[in-house]
């Protein structure tokens, strides 16, 4: 089978590495996988050009968010669907004016579209973040009725697709994986490095939606002591002010945007606890990386997260309230080792119950050999 593959290679974020990760995958199990993207360098395909395995279609704008394509990218990639003549188009959807010309354009074809809608969302429109999210999907409902089917992360995230038009029966919940054998539990020398006895990890957008700020209040309020150190890897709008006022000398460091995989699941291995104060989410790669190597997790009860941690996988806080919330966690967890190793072991079994990249595969297999089998009618 042939999958032409529509989605991002950078900047670096969620759908990346879901990318990368599902499509190195499925070449490894013998598929035929064509990997088309956004690069603002890039000229369009010629007519009859061979144009192998990777494909870059032209735009004006790209970042974490969102991406402006050029005015012929729609006949570039048209172009090019033509002379890959896959059996699948999926999109893992970029948040673009092209999303919603796809479907007609996989109909003229005669191919059946797939999409991974990645967008966060929460079931409680309670703050500026979450409503912007929610417009987002009231503006995509009607465009994702017309894909073959759309992939979502929880069932949260599909009833309220459903409850905004999108048919059930084309809605698939198919959770993001990790790979358990890359990510599991570990020994490194980070704390040894660190001088600490307790090491806290943030990993992700220093954003608003994010809520970093929150729980860095909470870290100072708590007075962690010289012994617990927060590490915070990633970057974003918000970086420069908080660093200002979070540093060092209040036990946390900042790491910035760790580009090598190897390093980043070393800090997991070596660190204790994960924090992600998020005011939105999907369901997100850096929470079921830190679970899967058996770190104990506290997120809030955004998007799917706080699904991922229910029933003892995790601590699970209100998206309202975070800093109050963390205050007293923070020196609890800090001082009770047995506590942290309880719920790191039942975080990697919750892992390794629903979120293994190899399971999630194969439902993936399983919708596009359903896909395919349908009689596609061209426009």
């Amino acid at each position: 089978m042939h999958i032409a593959w529509l989605g991002k290679k950078s900047p670096f974020c969620g759908n990346v590495t879901y990318g990368r990760e599902v499509t190195n995958a499925l070449r490894d199990r013998g598929y035929q996988v064509s990997f088309l993207h956004f690069d603002p360098t890039s000229d369009p395909p010629s007519a009859g050009e061979d144009v192998g395995q990777e494909v870059s279609l032209p735009c004006l704008y790209k970042s974490q968010l969102y991406t402006l394509p050029s005015p012929g990218a729609s006949q570039a990639l048209l172009q090019a669907l033509r002379t890959l003549r896959p059996d699948v188009v999926h999109a893992s959807l970029t948040l673009s004016p092209l999303d919603f010309s796809l479907p007609e354009l996989c109909q003229e074809l005669g191919l059946p579209l797939v999409a991974t809608f990645h967008p966060p969302f929460t079931a409680r429109r309670l703050n500026l973040a979450s409503g912007t999210q929610f417009l987002t999907y009231q503006l995509y409902a009607p465009c994702l009725a017309n894909y073959t089917r759309v992939i979502v992360f929880s069932q949260g995230q599909l009833n309220l697709l459903a409850r905004l038009g999108v048919p059930e029966e084309r809605l698939m919940v198919i959770p993001n994986g990790v790979d358990t054998r890359k990510y599991t539990p570990g020994t490194t020398s980070l704390k040894a490095e660190l001088q600490a006895a307790c090491v806290f990890v943030y990993q992700g957008r220093i954003a608003l939606e994010k809520n970093v700020e929150a729980m860095l209040n909470a870290w100072r309020q708590a007075d962690m002591g010289s012994d617990a150190k927060l590490l915070m890897v990633g970057n974003g709008p918000l970086a420069s002010s908080l660093m200002s006022a979070f540093g060092p000398e209040q036990g946390v460091l900042w790491l910035g945007f760790v580009a090598q995989e190897s390093e980043r699941i070393r800090i997991l291995q070596g660190a204790d606890v994960f924090l992600l104060p998020s005011l939105v989410e999907g369901l997100s790669l850096s929470l079921l990386e830190a679970m899967a190597c058996g770190l104990a997790c506290v997120a809030t009860d955004a998007g799917a997260d706080g699904e991922a941690l229910e029933g003892g996988a995790g601590i699970v806080l209100d998206t309202q309230g975070v800093t109050s919330q963390l205050k007293p966690l923070l020196p609890m967890l800090a001082e009770q080792p047995e506590f942290r190793q309880i719920l790191g072991h039942k975080a990697r079994q919750r892992v390794l119950e629903r979120y293994t990249l190899e399971g999630n595969l194969a439902r993936l297999e399983a919708l596009y050999t359903e896909v395919c089998a349908r009689p596609q009618v061209r426009a």
